[in-house]
């Protein structure tokens, strides 16, 4: 892989307009604007990211967790382009100027296909169709639609989402570049490989292969049947399934680390806000990031700024911390940089940091996991999450079936036109349902859960 065609301006759908402008923004700007904007992005700020919403007290939801991991994306990506060019002067000038606009619009969009309730909605949709009321439609399904639905993935629905065509709408779904499409892509093969790859990931669904062999083409991204270690222990599901699989695009790296700095560290900052971590066990696991000297140094800040609110002084530590692990991944990369352009590397970047901030981080991970999502808070709502989904996915599944059933009838009406519910075939409204619920908040799934079993009505 190489830059100059990794990052590309073109529009999928829209190619033919490609030389088009309209005003002075570059078409990456474009891209992050245009998320902004977005239906489904607005949807994210009433869906949970690890605690209950709402609440007394302000948490991170999807959207604010979005924000916050582009604008830590815009700053890997600028001091990695800013070095890149520096290490190859050639570039300077290209559109590898532009790795922070890209880097951030991706995280703005990597959420996007995270179904209500958290991980416990995708467990939900998984469930459902391998150990639930779904496995009638095992016969009906085509054994690749079947392995997208019992491995659903937040990710491939993120893809899918920015790309599909929906009913209605236009071709290439959101028109976004090349080069951000494929930035949100971390499991760059078909859920048919993970049988190989030794993952319960995957990057994009059956129905969007196609355009994402498209645009990994464009990009000079080849496809490569050899699988990881894993592939030698595992037998393949059918005897001529030899699912393609593809080196991620460089600038996942960064997303990816975007988003584990975020939410680690700022799960940290809301469990003390929630008192599920008091100050002290706060204080010591953010100042672990540094070495005594900062460590004093940072302490000696909030005396002298006279920052007496222990909140406030997490706030500050937690900025810190940020920092550090942003510098730490941007050193990562360059370090690992041939390795990534030609496809070999493997982890993410955190796990390639320093000594000391790796050990600081999987310390927060492993107090995260035990304080903070195996809480009571976090249990109830992904206990009552995964009960609301399997409830409504059984509801619209038995619909699609015996769609002449006046209740069934009654039901598709309150799906979108935009999502084909009425196809002739059964994986297109099977997807359509998926769709439709995916695409839900939590007060959204929570009030049509209520209507369909009669204890909410419109008059009471």
């Amino acid at each position: 892989m190489d830059w100059q065609h990794l990052i590309s301006n073109k529009r999928l759908g829209q190619e033919l307009h490609h030389a088009e402008r309209h005003d002075e923004r570059s078409e990456f700007k474009r891209d992050y604007d245009r998320l902004i904007f977005s239906a489904p992005f607005r949807r994210l700020q009433n869906k949970t990211q690890v605690f209950p919403l709402p609440g007394s007290i302000f948490v991170h939801n999807r959207l604010t967790h979005s924000l916050e991991v582009a604008s830590v994306g815009m700053s890997l990506g600028s001091d990695v382009a800013r070095d890149v060019i520096r290490r190859n002067p050639a570039l300077a000038g290209s559109l590898v100027e532009e790795l922070g606009t890209i880097v951030s619009s991706a995280c703005l969009a990597h959420d996007l296909g995270n179904p209500p309730f958290g991980h416990s909605g995708e467990k939900a949709i998984q469930t459902f169709f391998s150990e639930g009321a779904g496995s009638v439609l095992r016969d009906k399904l085509p054994d690749d639609v079947w392995s997208d639905l019992i491995h659903f993935e937040g990710n491939a629905n993120a893809f899918r989402i920015l790309t599909h065509r929906f009913s209605g709408r236009r071709e290439g779904g959101f028109a976004m570049t090349y080069s951000t499409l494929a930035s949100i892509v971390k499991y760059p093969y078909p859920s048919t490989a993970i049988p190989y790859v030794g993952k319960e990931k995957f990057g994009f669904f059956t129905s969007e292969a196609p355009t994402y062999h498209k645009i990994a083409s464009e990009l000079g991204i080849t496809a490569s049947s050899q699988f990881t270690e894993h592939s030698s222990q595992l037998k393949p599901q059918t005897s001529n399934l030899k699912p393609q699989t593809y080196p991620r695009h460089p600038l996942v790296y960064l997303v990816e680390a975007a988003d584990d700095i975020c939410y680690e560290v700022m799960d940290i900052e809301d469990a003390h806000k929630l008192k599920l971590l008091s100050y002290e066990e706060t204080r010591d696991l953010l100042l672990a990031f540094f070495d005594d000297d900062v460590q004093r140094a940072i302490m000696q800040r909030i005396e002298t700024e006279h920052i007496t609110d222990e909140n406030e002084q997490v706030v500050y530590m937690r900025a810190c911390v940020i920092g550090k692990l942003e510098n730490e991944c941007v050193e990562a990369f360059l370090h690992n940089e041939a390795a990534i352009m030609a496809g070999t590397f493997r982890g993410s970047l955190i796990k390639h940091i320093g000594e000391r901030q790796r050990k600081a981080y999987e310390q927060c991970t492993k107090v995260a996991l035990s304080k903070i999502y195996h809480s009571k808070p976090v249990l109830d709502i992904e206990l009552g999450g995964y009960h609301i989904m399997g409830t409504i996915l059984e509801r619209m599944v038995d619909a699609i079936i015996s769609p002449d059933r006046f209740y069934s009838q009654q039901l598709l009406r309150r799906v979108s036109s935009q999502y084909e519910i009425n196809a002739p075939d059964m994986p297109t409204r099977v997807m359509a349902v998926i769709d439709f619920i995916s695409g839900m908040t939590d007060v959204f799934a929570l009030d049509f859960y209520q209507k369909i079993n009669g204890t909410s009505l419109p008059i009471i």
